[in-house]
């Protein structure tokens, strides 16, 4: 009965104790690091102030395996015991693309004149971005250049191949819905005018199916232009719409909303941020810098204001979990009940990894089912448009066969 008494106590008070002391040991061993992370951005951000940015930063690219493979190859060279200086200039004969090369040479000119790797790398932002910058500082600083490296080189194949899984399972719907609008005109511009004479000259009653494809086909026929330029200014105008941070705030938070689409794409935003959040806090970075990481890293301005909004939270001392529990549609309660455990027992960086790989496999099942779940709505849809064209050249043909015949 003691025993029992005991376990339950040290469960209950103990070991949550001993988790939160744990977790604030660990930030505060990381207090250096972050401080030298927030200099390393205020040095930089007014240093963009005062420089204009060169054509060479702002248009130099570099793809994301290429960024994988120097990554990968600049570790294995400096863990040979090559200098960093060499190591770029081999990189730099073995890259594939006229970007990287450019890049690589500028970072080798860039540490060449005394700078750091990550403040090179900083100058090309557009490229490495927060999360490959702050990763290689935080290695140049603590001495695990080549693990960080390593570390970068992963984050990006996973973001390469979670991408990649999304774009494959909008293809074939993509497909479907541009097929289907190609027929429609085809059968509306070119077809249907072409046996629109024949019913004017037997002066036939048309059904009012007809009418409304007779009224289309001569609308598009003659305002053709007037549409194409349409279409290029709404889709010019609704790209700089979403330039303005509270319309992507409230269409990027609309898309997870779409049924089907919304849980694959809520998925992918919480299997990308959790596994750059457990490596950041792996990393040594301290949570509240690592949330302002993760939100310019996680690429949609909802869960980015709300990771913004969790680091002021942090800062006043509230919980993360708690603050993740407020938006169930950003984090469901999964999420934020690991994360609460895992702020309790001080491994918050192995709950987040569990969660990116379990939202991994939750993803990849979502894309695989994707095709077979929307196919047949598709078809239903193709069918009704086509078939009402079709039932709209054919009736008239057929009334009118009907009165000759008669």
């Amino acid at each position: 009965m003691n025993d029992t008494v005991k376990n339950s106590f040290k469960d209950r008070f103990v070991a949550p104790f001993l988790g939160r002391l744990k977790f604030k040991m660990a930030a505060k061993k990381t207090e250096v690091t972050d401080k030298k992370l927030d200099y390393f951005w205020r040095e930089s951000q007014a240093e963009d102030v005062a420089k204009p940015k060169s054509l060479f930063k702002s248009m130099a690219k570099m793809g994301t395996q290429d960024q994988i493979v120097f990554a990968k190859r600049l570790a294995i060279l400096i863990k040979s015991g090559v200098s960093i200086i060499t190591a770029l200039d081999i990189l730099k004969k073995q890259a594939s693309s006229r970007g990287s090369r450019q890049i690589i040479g500028y970072l080798r000119g860039s540490i060449e004149k005394g700078q750091s790797l990550a403040k090179a790398m900083e100058n090309c932002k557009n490229v490495f971005g927060h999360f490959g910058v702050s990763i290689i500082l935080v290695g140049e600083t603590s001495g695990t250049l080549v693990q960080n490296l390593h570390y970068l080189a992963d984050e990006l194949k996973k973001k390469q191949e979670l991408r990649r899984a999304i774009v494959g399972a909008l293809i074939y719907p993509s497909f479907i819905v541009a097929a289907t609008i190609g027929i429609v005109i085809l059968l509306t511009a070119y077809v249907f005018p072409k046996i629109l004479p024949v019913f004017v000259s037997f002066k036939a009653q048309l059904p009012w199916s007809t009418q409304v494809l007779v009224a289309v086909s001569l609308a598009m026929q003659a305002y053709w232009l007037y549409f194409l330029c349409g279409a290029i200014i709404l889709s010019i105008g609704w790209g700089l719409m979403l330039r303005i941070e509270s319309v992507r705030f409230g269409w990027e938070r609309f898309l997870l909303r779409i049924p089907l689409l919304g849980g694959m794409f809520r998925s992918y935003y919480i299997a990308n941020f959790s596994r750059t959040f457990s490596l950041l806090l792996k990393s040594e970075i301290g949570i509240i810098q690592a949330l302002n990481i993760v939100g310019d890293t996680v690429g949609n301005a909802a869960y980015k204001a709300a990771f913004t909004h969790m680091a002021e939270s942090i800062a006043r001392g509230e919980s993360l979990g708690e603050n993740m529990e407020k938006d169930r549609l950003l984090f469901p309660p999964l999420v934020s009940q690991m994360v609460g455990v895992g702020e309790m027992t001080g491994n918050l960086g192995s709950s987040l990894m569990y969660l990116s790989e379990m939202y991994e496999d939750e993803m990849n099942n979502s894309t695989k089912n994707l095709a077979t779940s929307i196919e047949p709505a598709l078809m239903i849809f193709m069918g009704i448009l086509v078939g009402f064209i079709a039932l709209s050249i054919i009736t008239p043909i057929y009334g009118i066969t009907q009165s000759l015949h008669n």
